[in-house]
């Protein structure tokens, strides 16, 4: 997957080393899942909040900008659109977990 990114962003790509666990368990990160409603009823990270990447600039007010903000979705391309979506709009604390399921194991 990494080596995808880095062909599709260019050498430019980086991935996080942020430890999410500590985010969410210590500093209450909130986890929005810009996947499609379908999808995220299919299985999701308990307490995570479903924001189709579609409509997420027009529901940032659900979105505490206090907190720090991890995004999730199925592979990790659509919550990297989340997190560059999120600082554009003034956010400053905003992870891409990747994939639903790889953060569910990141933050167990």
């Amino acid at each position: 997957m990494k080596q995808l990114l880095k062909k599709i962003f260019g050498s430019g790509y980086k991935t996080e080393k942020t430890d999410l666990q500590e985010l969410v368990k210590s500093r209450g990160a909130q986890i929005i899942d810009v996947r499609s409603k379908g999808e995220f009823q299919g299985g999701h990270v308990r307490g995570s909040m479903n924001i189709p990447l579609e409509s997420l600039s027009h529901s940032l007010n659900k979105i505490k900008k206090d907190k720090p903000v991890i995004t999730c979705c199925a592979s990790g391309m659509r919550s990297e659109s989340a997190r560059s979506i999120l600082k554009t709009h003034g956010f400053v604390d905003v992870h891409n977990g990747g994939g639903w399921i790889g953060l569910q194991n990141k933050i167990s």
